[in-house]
């Protein structure tokens, strides 16, 4: 399903045939830059316009997790295959270096691509926008400062599977009959700082767009996004060598859907990895940094120009 004068996606196979479906905007012959969306989410998520990333000299590759979209459903994937959907991805288009963002539910499997043994020396850098932390991670309350709707969703009252299946089970099933349903849901669980960011009709038409195109087959991304952040990813922080593969994070540090805690925590397990926690921001302010973080990406040896942060302006 694409917009109207859109291409549709394009499609890559992993070594097991699964079907990997993506879409690329910007400049074709500029750095290429892998997105990985959020939980749920789809290829067609917030980025800047295709206009801003050419001007920018960047490639923008985001693509479906499987079960999402259009996407094959790979049932019982872990954190760490995502490096498989990139590295499928990348040798069809014959990228021998590329980066990696990844945005909230995006940011582990961002961080999978930094860790693969397969893609070392191919992945430049990565950054990480207001991600989640391992579900076991030791020292963390992983539930503190979480709204109530990311509790509920991840099991916090209910933590068997089955259960949570089931709680992801019955949100697509109203969202189907209610298009707008999660878009709404998601407004109540908002504090003032990411309610002043998502005060923009075109970003919240984004929104609700990406989350029809995520369950458009039904909710088995979700499903399986959530039991993979959930369960052990499947590869060691401590694996990533930042000197080779230089790992920025970013959060908002009033982030009530995955709490700053979550990425101080990141940044402390990851060998060499910067962290920025932004005073008075929230978890939608990442919509915000994301023209500043991709010239990172795609610039080697460019340092962090707090100039850029403070300027950059919703839809760059």
């Amino acid at each position: 399903m694409t917009r109207e004068g859109e291409p549709g996606p394009r499609y890559a196979h992993r070594a097991d045939n699964k079907r990997v479906a993506y879409e690329e905007t910007g400049a074709p012959d500029g750095f290429p830059v892998f997105l990985m969306h959020g939980t749920p989410g789809s290829r067609r998520g917030p980025k800047p316009r295709g206009i801003v990333l050419y001007r920018m000299g960047i490639r923008l590759i985001a693509y479906d997790r499987p079960g999402y979209g259009d996407s094959e459903r790979f049932e019982g994937r872990d954190v760490a295959d995502a490096a498989r959907d990139v590295e499928a991805i990348a040798d069809q288009l014959h990228l021998d270096r590329f980066a990696v963002a990844g945005r909230s539910g995006g940011g582990p499997h961002a961080l999978a691509c930094a860790a693969d043994e397969r893609l070392h020396g191919r992945v430049s850098r990565v950054a990480v926008l207001v991600s989640l932390a391992p579900s076991d991670a030791t020292g963390l309350d992983w539930f503190d400062g979480m709204n109530t709707d990311n509790q509920r969703g991840f099991g916090a009252e209910r933590p068997d599977t089955d259960a949570v299946v089931e709680e992801i089970r019955q949100r697509a099933a109203r969202a189907a009959e209610d298009p707008r349903f999660l878009l709404r849901e998601l407004m109540t669980q908002m504090g003032l700082p990411d309610r002043r960011a998502i005060n923009d009709a075109a970003l919240r038409g984004i929104i609700f767009d990406t989350y029809q195109e995520a369950l458009r087959t039904g909710p088995y991304g979700w499903i399986d996004d959530v039991l993979a952040l959930r369960r052990n990813w499947k590869f060691d922080l401590d694996a990533i060598d930042t000197r080779a593969t230089p790992v920025r994070l970013w959060h908002g540090a009033e982030d009530t859907f995955a709490p700053a805690s979550h990425g101080r925590w990141l940044a402390e397990r990851i060998p060499g990895a910067e962290i920025e926690v932004q005073p008075g921001a929230a978890h939608f302010d990442a919509m915000q940094q994301l023209p500043r973080i991709l010239r990172w990406l795609s610039e080697a040896g460019t340092p962090v120009n707090s100039d850029v942060l403070i300027g950059a302006q919703p839809g760059q």
